[in-house]
């Protein structure tokens, strides 16, 4: 029997392993559909998206829509038996959706119900969450709710960033999907409905969600700091300058400085004050400045906010 034509729709580097896995698997990719090509940096230069280039590399045609649901047509042309998806970004048309044999998959990055939506990871770490997982689920037109297919759960460890997290769970999405794939097409799954009073939402983070205060318990503020990690990056403001915060730890000890206040620095790290504990600051940024270690930091600029406070 001939391999079921499959088109692949993503775009970070999270999806790249999950088209690995198709590739590697033998399965016939015949088209990867992608969000369009950005201007970053200072100098607004054109940056392919991790997915297109991971399909070039293979030779796989890519599609690039601004709006795929004005671009139906130039998908379903590749005639799509299947159409696997992870971290695509666009909400995906019925006609696109009801289209194949073998319906639409999504490898999502959480255990469903918890965690619909395009930040996944982030939220799961900001708020604190002892595990996380990857689900494979049908695609459906509302977000993240089709029934599920398969589950895996994967410990969120105290040391975790996103970026962390990113990579261990492309690891376990592409060993599910090699277990997944091959029962999905025999028909050998029964689909799971979610249960909808317990989902949760994990929309894109925001501009406001980046700012970090420190006038919290100190694992809160440390979850939020990490779970910005190493994109987009969270940051405080101390003297009207903002202060990004790239590598931290912390330490959950009473005492009775002010939340938020400089106390210089200590084992080579810049420590901030919080309650119950302090944020030591291993690589920070100051604005208009390149990203460094806090002891260079400090032995600039930074003995000038020793005893300041974060806003």
């Amino acid at each position: 029997m001939d391999k079921p034509r499959i088109i692949f729709m993503g775009t970070p580097q999270f999806s790249c392993g999950i088209l690995e896995t198709l590739v590697e698997m033998g399965e016939n990719v015949v088209a990867v559909v992608t969000q369009p090509d950005k201007k970053v940096g200072r100098k607004q230069e054109i940056q392919e998206t991790p997915i297109k280039i991971k399909a070039k590399e293979y030779g796989i045609p890519v599609l690039q829509p601004i709006k795929i649901k004005e671009s139906i047509e130039d998908v379903l042309a590749f005639k799509p038996d299947l159409i696997v998806t992870a971290a695509y970004g666009q909400l995906i048309p019925d006609a696109i959706l009801e289209a194949p044999k073998y319906r639409c998959i999504n490898v999502h990055a959480s255990l469903l119900p918890k965690y619909r939506g395009g930040a996944p990871i982030h939220m799961a770490i900001i708020n604190g969450e002892k595990e996380t997982g990857i689900t494979i689920m049908y695609m459906e037109k509302k977000m993240d709710s089709g029934d599920i297919l398969t589950q895996r759960a994967l410990p969120i460890e105290i040391e975790d960033t996103t970026s962390d997290l990113f990579e261990k769970l492309e690891q376990v999405g592409k060993e599910l999907l090699k277990e997944t794939l091959p029962k999905l097409l025999n028909g050998e799954i029964t689909p799971i409905s979610q249960n909808e009073d317990d989902v949760t939402f994990a929309w894109n983070i925001s501009k406001e969600q980046e700012f970090i205060s420190f006038k919290r318990p100190v694992l809160e503020v440390y979850n939020h700091i990490r779970g910005l990690i190493s994109w987009p990056v969270g940051y405080g403001v101390i003297e009207g300058k903002k202060i990004k915060l790239h590598k931290v730890h912390f330490v959950e000890e009473e005492h009775q400085v002010k939340s938020g206040q400089c106390m210089g620095l200590i084992d080579d790290a810049f420590v901030i004050a919080c309650e119950g504990g302090f944020i030591y600051v291993d690589e920070l940024q100051l604005e208009g400045k390149t990203k460094t270690l806090a002891k260079d930091f400090y032995h600039g600029s930074g003995k000038n906010y020793v005893g300041k406070f974060f806003e």
